[in-house]
């Protein structure tokens, strides 16, 4: 569904997006993450339209971005971070206008209206003025609109912005339930929305691209796992030199929590486990032992690991 072979994007010097390579499969649902300036919407405006690249290739259904643009964007709806609405028109009204602008005829344009308009839970609102609507219910008017004319590919950038918890996860619901029928590229920072929800994830940073695997897939693979936190009743700084002197172990942190207890967060070679050690330890030392176990990484410290500047 998407091709993309080095595509690279100056603005006047400055090189934002460097020479990126992906694949997009039909069907998929894939997350587009980095940290802010990393080149993300850029690259977003690029496969839709809105930009045009410095150098490289892109295609949209076979279409070139480029050279095929008008038959390109007719395969796209595209939800921006920002969604640009008309406050003074009503939420039906809109959707229809937006319909026709989009090529639809009279009869198809109702048909479909009527459909996003269920799709995307509107019919509570659908003869309000827009700039009554909350937050919510406009990153749902501004989904909508990227559906009426039926794309086959959805690209969302943030379409989860400034929504509160009950938002996001109503959101995140409807994202899936369009992944049956749509392929979608999605660029969010709610991590936590990305694991569930995306088959494949891919990671940019500073206009390159880092990481495109699954999340099961990149978590598996994460250094994080050699981390472990143990509790004991000890001296800090005493157990803490003490731990540092096991193999394996590359740092040790440590904070008070409770009535004598320590906090040790230690970190380890990957691949490596030092649960057993810790406890020998605090057999040998008589230190009171309360809990120890190993951090499960999460995509977030995937994402913290491959963009840290450190």
């Amino acid at each position: 569904m998407i091709d993309v072979n080095q595509l690279t994007k100056f603005y006047a010097r400055n090189q934002v997006v460097r020479g990126i390579s992906f694949h997009v499969d039909r069907g998929e649902i894939v997350g587009f993450l980095g940290p802010n300036g990393a080149g993300k919407t850029t690259t977003l405006r690029m496969l839709t339209g809105y930009l045009p690249p410095t150098s490289g290739t892109a295609s949209i259904a076979g279409f070139d971005i480029f050279r095929q643009s008008i038959e390109a964007r007719r395969k796209i709806g595209y939800m921006p971070e920002n969604v640009p609405l008309y406050d003074d028109m009503r939420v039906r009204e809109y959707l229809s206008f937006r319909a026709h602008l989009k090529g639809l005829d009279n009869g198809n344009s109702r048909k479909r209206v009527n459909e996003v308009i269920d799709t995307c839970g509107l019919e509570a609102v659908k003869k309000k003025m827009i700039k009554t609507l909350s937050k919510g219910y406009r990153q749902r008017v501004g989904l909508a609109d990227a559906l009426v004319h039926d794309p086959e590919l959805l690209i969302l950038d943030e379409p989860t912005n400034g929504l509160d918890p009950n938002q996001i996860r109503q959101i995140r619901e409807l994202i899936k339930r369009l992944g049956e029928t749509h392929t979608i590229l999605v660029s969010t920072h709610i991590l936590h929305e990305v694991e569930i929800t995306c088959n494949r994830v891919i990671i940019i940073d500073s206009g390159k691209i880092r990481a495109s695997d699954t999340p099961a897939q990149l978590v598996g693979n994460m250094r994080a796992a050699g981390r472990v936190t143990a509790e004991l009743m000890a001296d800090g700084p005493i157990a803490a030199a003490a731990i540092a002197r096991i193999e394996h172990v590359k740092k040790v942190r440590h904070e008070e929590v409770d009535h004598g207890w320590t906090r040790f967060h230690i970190l380890s070679d990957s691949n490596s486990d030092v649960r057993e050690a810790v406890a020998l330890l605090s057999a040998q030392y008589g230190w009171p032992l309360r809990t120890v176990f190993r951090d499960e990484p999460t995509l977030e410290d995937v994402f913290v690991e491959m963009t840290r500047k450190d």
